[in-house]
């Protein structure tokens, strides 16, 4: 993959930014985010199925 080649990665790391973009992403509040990692999962999938 070429340098500076933006990728959404699998997982959504505890970062400020990577919470809001995903919480923006799905049109909930970013808690809703934070709840559903705290369900013990950090992969994307598993954070949209649990949101939705």
């Amino acid at each position: 993959m070429p340098r500076g080649t933006k990728v959404e990665r699998n997982s959504v790391s505890n970062q400020p930014h990577e919470i809001k973009y995903e919480a923006d992403k799905m049109n909930v509040k970013a808690a809703d985010i934070k709840d559903a990692k705290k369900g013990g999962s950090n992969q994307r999938k598993d954070i949209e199925k649990k949101v939705k």
